[in-house]
């Protein structure tokens, strides 16, 4: 379900940009049932975009699609295992069939779980793997057809800033981040010619319930204000708004990028 945070957030949507070419557009966000990505799925919505989103949180999509049932057009939310490309691919089929072309994709699911060197086995790489970089490869093939024949079209792809900072104890998941970067620099080169864009969205630590609940020490704090150079959270809805800006036309000659969101830490 989502935050009070995020409830305040859609009530201030008329303080910031409105992006016309985001009327109407469909768009595809992956893990948008909660923290950053429901925020992605809530600021899409606000500009009156056709949203749909995956996530293995069930009951949490399936409430913020309600919950966001008065917007012009009501969230498409399925309940998707991103790990199990068959299932990536047949849902995806599904939201072409009810919304049309996918004009822009968020690749935005990642599972951060902390883990030593030690504990990594072959069957936990391979899963993290999955869950944080090969999704995004595929679901990228899925879409880039329909993005091809329409010469247009947005790819972004949720980095991390914790490879940049020589983060520890998650390797896998560090070793995942910094791979969506080659993932984005790759594919831009390609798709490119087709006026497909691919940029690569790198966040901070930003302040989701998950983070606060799981992760967040006054050990952390500190590290947040001695690293950031302005003092204040990250919040999820920093990233959704340069989102939406990657999305749209505005951003039309942007692409290979790793646009950093982070107060200026890295």
């Amino acid at each position: 379900m989502s935050s009070p945070a995020n409830a305040v957030a859609r009530h201030a949507h008329e303080n910031y940009a409105r992006y016309p070419s985001l009327v109407d557009c469909v768009v595809l966000i992956t893990g948008g049932a909660t923290g950053i990505g429901a925020s992605f799925v809530e600021h899409f919505a606000a500009q009156g975009a056709r949203v749909a989103f995956f996530d293995i949180d069930a009951s949490a999509g399936q409430a913020l699609a309600d919950e966001l049932g008065d917007s012009r057009h009501k969230p498409l939310f399925a309940d998707v295992d991103l790990t199990d490309i068959d299932a990536l691919r047949a849902a995806i089929a599904d939201v072409k069939a009810a919304l049309g072309p996918i004009e822009v994709l968020v690749n935005n699911a990642a599972n951060d779980r902390r883990h030593t060197l030690a504990e990594v086995t072959p069957a936990s790489f391979d899963a993290g793997i999955a869950v944080n970089v090969r999704h995004q490869l595929f679901a990228a093939q899925a879409v880039v057809e329909d993005m091809k024949k329409a010469r247009a079209g947005s790819i972004i792809n949720l980095g991390s800033i914790s490879w940049m900072l020589k983060n520890a104890d998650y390797p896998v998941y560090v070793m995942s981040k910094s791979a969506v970067q080659g993932l984005t620099r790759g594919l831009a080169k390609d798709l490119g010619p087709y006026g497909i864009r691919v940029n690569s969205l790198v966040p901070g630590w930003v302040m989701t319930d998950k983070q606060r609940r799981l992760w967040l020490t006054d050990e952390g704090r500190e590290s947040i204000k001695r690293g950031q150079c302005i003092d204040a959270e990250l919040l999820p809805e920093d990233l959704a708004r340069m989102a939406l800006f990657l999305a749209a036309d505005d951003s039309r000659m942007i692409t290979s990028q790793d646009i950093v969101v982070d107060g200026g830490w890295a």
